[in-house]
């Protein structure tokens, strides 16, 4: 299944097609690893349901829903990941 990043169930491992962001913005995002084929697991969001917490390259990182919604991302709805 293809969808954004912020779609991305918790628990689910997915991985990266694509960032639809603008340039400052993706190079930051590229700086933390998020580049084509990256696996990226959603682990927890906050109270508020923003920011969440993503697990990639074995780094935790937080991101806002907002910038979320511009990475696009495969990931498979009927399999849950198995602890990394």
């Amino acid at each position: 299944m293809e969808t954004t990043l912020n779609k991305l169930p918790i628990n689910q491992v997915g991985k990266i097609i694509s960032l639809n962001t603008k340039e400052s913005l993706k190079r930051r995002l590229l700086d933390l690893g998020l580049v084509n084929g990256t696996e990226i697991k959603k682990l927890y969001k906050s109270p508020l349901n923003d920011p969440c917490c993503y697990l990639i390259r074995g780094s935790v990182i937080a991101l806002r829903n907002i910038d979320t919604k511009e990475i696009r991302i495969s990931f498979d709805q009927n399999t849950e990941s198995g602890d990394e």
